[in-house]
């Protein structure tokens, strides 16, 4: 097998397809990601336009908050009063991002779901809730008023968005877990490469080995066996580009962060393999199954849209639960993000299973070919 292994190794990697899709692209596409998103970490966020609408019992004190939100240092927002007419024509214009109508009770009103609008939900939410455990210190224990409205006011950031385990999140993370997810799963043109190359309907190659007294199942395994080393190798060099190169940080343990590649890229090269064997169809069409399935499952996990997998998740979440790519990116979360192993160990039996399922239903696919001439 060893020797099978060897010369399927040295005839894969003089393939284009089997060397730019698994490998080249992945770091091309890694690359523009971080020149798109890498240096957005350090930026700082511009100030949100908001407006202010008086009705005639506005609260003085959130008024008093929202001045002090605008000369803070960090110049959160920056506040404009006008009149209701005028506000609502200035929103739908998306000259400002929200609206605060400043009566008894302050409320807010929005125009989208972007990072502006969701700092100011915080800020009134901050307010409200600071509001009411100052009632509550005033009722409870009124004495302790002054150390109550100084210890509040003390904080220098409003909100910090970090991890179960403590450590600050990057927002674009997820791209890049995407992108490597979406990196497993090209291995489908690995494995789409194998099937093909013991078909004897498809290539003159492949007709020769299926003469030879080489019994069926040792060339699937000897197939297998080399696609996922090479392709596995392709992902650990994509790895370390991200993480040496491009300086991502990944939080989690290392062992962990190969043991999903791995898995992961199994997946991908078993779904080639399960493709490159279904039926008799034509090269070019099997291949255009391919990318729509490995593109279709990156772009619900997120990797052109940051809040496709979360849309997904909440409407139709058994989708995620299939979707190889979604589970290679939900077990990055898991160590890097959520620090949850109960869901870690989830996501990798759901790879395991859809491997195995997908190897025996490949084998099982190619087994039965029979040709009545070669």
């Amino acid at each position: 097998m060893l020797h099978l292994m060897k010369y399927n190794l040295m005839v894969k990697i003089k393939c284009v397809n089997v060397v730019f899709w698994p490998l080249v692209f992945p770091l091309i596409l890694g690359t523009l990601f971080y020149f798109a998103f890498g240096s957005m970490e350090e930026a700082d966020f511009e100030t949100v336009q908001t407006i202010v609408v008086k009705e005639a019992d506005a609260d003085p004190v959130f008024l008093e908050f929202l001045e002090t939100m605008e000369t803070d240092e960090s110049h959160l927002v920056e506040v404009r009063e006008m009149s209701g007419e005028e506000a609502r024509l200035a929103l739908e214009e998306k000259k400002a991002a929200g609206i605060y109508f400043v009566g008894e009770t302050p409320a807010l009103t929005v125009a989208g779901s972007g990072i502006s609008e969701s700092i100011l939900e915080s800020l009134l939410e901050s307010y409200e809730n600071g509001k009411q455990t100052l009632l509550l210190a005033a009722e409870k224990h009124p004495e302790g008023m002054q150390n109550a409205m100084e210890q509040m006011g003390a904080y220098e950031e409003l909100v910090e968005q970090v991890s179960l385990g403590g450590t600050t999140t990057n927002g674009n993370a997820q791209f890049f877990y995407a992108l490597i997810a979406m990196a497993c799963l090209y291995g489908a043109f690995i494995g789409m490469d194998a099937a093909f190359s013991i078909q004897a309907n498809l290539t003159a190659l492949a007709a020769r080995r299926c003469v030879t007294p080489t019994h069926k199942l040792k060339l699937v395994l000897t197939e297998m066996l080399s696609c996922f080393l090479l392709h596995y190798l392709n992902v650990l060099i994509l790895l370390a580009y991200l993480r040496f190169v491009l300086r991502q940080e990944f939080y989690g343990q290392m062992p962990q962060m190969l043991l999903i590649s791995l898995i992961g890229s199994m997946m991908g090269v078993s779904m080639g393999i399960f493709i490159g064997g279904i039926g008799k169809m034509k090269e070019g069409v099997k291949v255009g199954v391919l990318l729509a399935v490995s593109m279709t499952g990156s772009f619900l996990a997120g990797l052109m849209s940051a809040d496709m997998k979360y849309l997904v998740e909440r409407n139709f979440p058994i989708v995620n639960r299939l979707n190889p790519a979604a589970v290679i990116t939900d077990a990055f979360y898991c160590i890097n993000v959520y620090d949850d192993p109960v869901r870690f160990s989830r996501s990798l039996v759901t790879l395991a299973v859809m491997c195995v399922i997908l190897t025996l239903a490949s084998f099982l696919l190619i087994r039965r070919e029979r040709y009545d001439s070669i």
